[in-house]
């Protein structure tokens, strides 16, 4: 039986409490993961196959066709969930302590930013180092112009357009386009 007390802090960011993000597991965790993201930046256009493994080493799943531009940077890696013919431009960041699960056909603009990670609004408890995950999921054919930010706890359904440097705050329905910051709907297509 788990108790409050004998709860790792990788329980606690898995399960969706509070957590101290300098917990020595997650820094082993992410040290592991910064590798793997660093090997996979220093990849040449040439190294498909290798970019492709390496990927799959470092997400927790993904399907078919999955492509990012180097240089790409995560926190864990494995909260991360793409689907298939998954594409992302260069200087995607997607800080994963909560899963980050993205459908299939999704395109991302350069420095597109998925934050499934937040700060405490109490002073004290950022100061001790606590952090608090909220799951961010991204449905099927969404397009993200450049400079996207998507922000902890936030679910994008199908069919999405985001327009350029949108700061996407709130869930999104099928269908819709958004734009600004904070983003809202322009329309329907």
């Amino acid at each position: 039986m788990m108790t409050e007390q004998n709860i790792t802090e990788k329980q606690k960011m898995m399960t969706g409490l509070p957590f101290n993000g300098g917990d020595p597991e997650l820094m082993q965790d992410k040290s592991h993961a910064r590798t793997i993201a660093e090997r996979y930046n220093r990849t040449t256009e040439r190294e498909t196959k290798l970019r492709d493994l390496t990927l799959r080493e470092l997400f927790g799943s993904c399907g078919d066709k999955i492509f990012i531009k180097p240089p790409f940077h995560c926190d864990y890696g494995y909260n991360i969930h793409v689907g298939e013919n998954f594409f992302a431009n260069f200087d995607c960041v997607i800080l994963d302590a909560a899963p980050v699960t993205i459908g299939k056909n999704c395109l991302m603009g350069p420095q597109t930013c998925i934050y499934a990670v937040n700060h405490p609004l109490n002073v004290e408890e950022r100061l001790k180092g606590t952090l608090i995950g909220k799951p961010v999921t991204i449905g099927d054919n969404v397009w993200f112009g450049g400079n996207c930010v998507v922000l902890p706890g936030v679910t994008i359904g199908n069919n999405v357009v985001v327009g350029a440097g949108s700061v996407v705050t709130k869930n999104v329905p099928d269908n819709a386009v958004i734009a600004g910051n904070p983003a809202k709907i322009l329309k329907y297509v």
